[in-house]
């Protein structure tokens, strides 16, 4: 794979999430060499409004735990399949995401939720997300206004994941 490899900590898109938005195209790719297992290889995440992470890790023959695996609302709700290619190939995700609407005193009046397909194949379909990602504890309703998408790496000693050419497109 012939790219340029740069490890990054945290990058913000700068427009804010309307109530409804598609991430398309989302090419991430590992490289061939990558190393390491578990959690420790290749591990990443998109977070919606700042607020919730769709986990994506290098699953390609790599187990983790069930709700940490590519495609999991991190922590809260598993992939329906894995659907990895092999590490030297992009995998491509779809995001739909809708933004939660609060109720004066915080709550939920309609919950945030997402649909994600990876490679063509659902891997969450229309899945409500309970609240914020948490990495300790379970997860938060926190009333909040717009946020950005952020893409996430954790630094592991793993050799560093690609992201090219993001398609946002408000709904």
């Amino acid at each position: 794979m012939d790219r340029k490899r740069r490890r990054f900590h945290c990058r913000q898109e700068e427009r804010r999430h309307p109530d409804k938005t598609e991430i398309r195209e989302l090419p991430v790719a590992y490289p061939e060499n990558i190393t390491g297992t578990s959690q420790g290889r290749g591990n990443s995440g998109i977070f919606l409004q700042d607020m919730y992470e769709i986990q994506v890790l290098d699953c390609y023959n790599n187990e983790t735990y069930v709700n940490g695996q590519t495609g999991s609302v991190y922590k809260q709700t598993p992939p329906l399949a894995n659907a990895m290619r092999k590490p030297g190939e992009w995998n491509v995700y779809d995001i739909i995401y809708s933004a939660p609407i609060f109720k004066e005193d915080g709550t939920y009046r309609v919950p945030p939720r997402v649909t994600v397909i990876q490679n063509g194949i659902v891997l969450q379909n229309n899945t409500t997300i309970l609240g914020t990602t948490e990495y300790i504890g379970f997860p938060k309703v926190v009333k909040h206004g717009a946020g950005p998408i952020r893409l996430q790496s954790h630094g592991d000693p793993s050799e560093p994941i690609s992201f090219r050419n993001i398609w946002i497109r408000e709904m």
